[in-house]
């Protein structure tokens, strides 16, 4: 069931589901929590194997509040929704699982209040969370073009389609993606010392490679899945036992 709360001003919706150690879940740019975790199998997984699992939908996304302003969805802001509703919850610490853009907001969580993360998952963006991903300006005018014919240049087709299917608010997604990807200095990513995982598919061009991301962060392991791209690697099979033995290993 739907449940909402105030975040600074900006109302938040989340879901939660099961009982046992906590694992958050902070989904990828123009999805939201239901098809990016519950659609892909993962809060039933994640159930079943004994946890309790708490998913939000980010600010301009799902069922949370719209901002059109730029400035609004600075990575670091959206972490701090992250954490606030860890407060609003009573939950001083729990595993955090992002994919996408999630990985990102879930990256500055962990850098700005190492206290809260017991362990953290960075799916769908690795080395490229430190290069910068780019397409940013193309994307937010393929998501404000009056027509999907408009749109020519290929990953931002691609996103408006995604968009499309998800039924958001398309305005709202064109000023998150003009600030969301911001890139992260590899030194800061060094002084992460919680438990990391990072997962990407062997296609995916939008996250690069793994392994740029866990030669930076100490002790960071990696895990690849064979031919998947940055679409399909969400739900994949060999990406949930990855991250189920590695919740196992990291003692939660």
């Amino acid at each position: 069931m739907t449940e909402k709360f105030n975040s600074a001003g900006v109302e938040i919706a989340y879901e939660t589901w099961g009982q046992g150690p906590p694992v958050l879940l902070i989904h990828g740019f123009a999805s939201n929590r239901n098809v990016n975790w519950v659609d892909t199998g993962w809060v039933k997984a994640l159930t079943v194997a004994g946890y309790r699992v708490i998913a939000l939908d980010n600010r301009g996304h799902g069922e949370s509040g719209k901002l059109y302003d730029s400035n609004q969805y600075l990575a670091p802001m959206m972490a701090d929704d992250a954490k606030r509703l860890l407060d609003h919850l009573d939950i001083e610490k729990a595993a955090v699982m992002g994919y996408s853009m999630g990985a990102r907001i879930t990256a500055f969580l962990t850098m700005q209040n190492p206290g809260r993360v017991r362990c953290a998952i960075f799916a769908g963006l690795a080395e490229r969370m430190i290069s910068g991903v780019g397409g940013a300006e193309e994307i937010a005018e393929a998501l404000e073009a009056a027509h999907l014919g408009d749109v020519t240049h290929r990953e931002a087709r691609g996103f408006r389609i995604f968009a499309d299917s998800t039924r958001s608010d398309r305005a709202a997604l064109a000023a998150c993606i003009r600030s969301s990807r911001v890139r992260i200095k590899a030194e800061a990513l060094a002084a992460i010392r919680c438990p990391v995982l990072v997962v990407a598919g062997e296609l995916d061009e939008i996250s690069g490679p793994v392994a740029g991301l866990t030669s930076v962060i100490p002790g960071a392991k990696g895990v690849v899945l064979p031919k998947r791209n940055h679409m399909n690697a969400v739900g994949d099979s060999g990406y949930k036992e990855a991250v189920i033995r590695f919740l196992g290993e990291a003692g939660e």
